[in-house]
């Protein structure tokens, strides 16, 4: 796989240090009078995206709850550690390596809020159901390949999983979902237009902004593309992105559906000096039986962000093809 990137830009280190409580907070402004969301913000977070059972419908942890996972946390790390002084270079990852620990005192039971059990909303009749990733099964023998990694077959990169092509996957989105590593997203803006780009495959989405949602132009449907067509609006302080037009090659979320009928609603809301509260809604209609809604804290840093440069580096890609083609040479000559 892609190894060019810098995988650990942002570490509890290079956290600015807190701020007033969101009450007290006054957004900063733009010289144009928009609320000041630039810089790089980091979304890494140890919560699952759906809710455990046991919780039901509460949606933060208590005090004792976050205590014992923190004390069960610190013993399953020290002997993480243990077996890397042991085993070494067999171990792949460790926690010096994943950037999945959650930041703040206040600890959600999960990221998806709505339904009010934290869960996604079961499938649609017919929908996929899970498409696999990293070898597992696909959507079928044939193209296109709508899964992140693995493939359905080695005659070329068109049958490879969409993260080895470089095209999605991971965690850029959109919407964004906190994963190992490169949880970062910079955030740029003009008076109208705001960039959106994340660490991970390095995706620059440059997003228009209109006076409200009823002023955004809507694409013809017959243009589709890998993250949609993102159109944006303020609603008092927080940016509101508008995502249609995905092209249906890639999943609707996670490894289920597909994304054609996916409408994606995100919003960006600055609540104090580090930390810009990013919420997403997913409607599709085709996939799910009703829509959900997640909610991810990104937390402003004290770093830059470094090119992920997937392409460039994806020798992954490259080998996987060579190898292939060396395999097929040495069995026509073995027969």
């Amino acid at each position: 796989m892609k190894t060019t990137s810098s995988c650990l830009t942002l570490l509890a280190a290079l956290l600015l240090s807190p701020s007033l409580s969101a009450q007290d907070y006054e957004v900063p402004r733009t010289n144009w009078g928009q609320p000041d969301l630039q810089g790089v913000w980091n979304f890494s977070s140890d919560v699952p995206m759906q809710r455990p059972a046991q919780y039901g419908n509460r949606q933060f942890l208590t005090e004792e709850e976050i205590a014992g996972i923190q004390a069960a946390r610190a013993a399953r790390d020290a002997g993480t550690d243990a077996a890397l002084a042991i085993g070494g270079v067999d171990e792949s990852y460790n926690d010096f390596w994943v950037e999945n620990a959650g930041i703040g005192d206040t600890v959600r039971t999960s990221h998806i809020v709505y339904p009010e059990n934290g869960r996604l909303p079961p499938l649609q009749d017919g929908a996929i159901a899970d498409q696999g990733v990293y070898g597992g099964g696909t959507t079928g023998e044939s193209r296109p390949v709508r899964i992140g990694a693995g493939g359905i077959g080695t005659d070329g990169p068109e049958d490879r999983g969409l993260s080895e092509r470089c095209l999605v996957g991971f965690n850029a989105g959109p919407p964004f979902t906190p994963s190992l590593y490169n949880n970062n997203v910079q955030i740029f803006q003009s008076r109208d237009t705001a960039v959106i780009l994340t660490e991970m495959i390095h995706d620059a989405r440059i997003v228009p902004l209109y006076e409200s949602r009823q002023a955004i132009p809507e694409l013809h449907e017959d243009l589709g593309f890998y993250t949609g067509d993102s159109k944006g609006y303020w609603e008092g302080d927080t940016l509101v992105v508008i995502t249609r037009n995905f092209n249906g090659l890639a999943a609707s979320f996670g490894s289920s559906g597909t994304s054609a009928d996916k409408v994606l609603t995100e919003r960006f809301t600055r609540v104090s000096f580090d930390t810009v509260n990013y919420e997403f809604t997913v409607d599709d209609p085709a996939t799910y039986t009703d829509q959900f809604t997640g909610i991810v804290p990104m937390t402003k840093v004290a770093g830059q962000l470094y090119e992920y440069a997937c392409h460039e580096g994806n020798y992954g890609m490259v080998n996987i093809l060579r190898g292939a083609r060396v395999a097929e040479q040495l069995e026509a000559e073995d027969s």
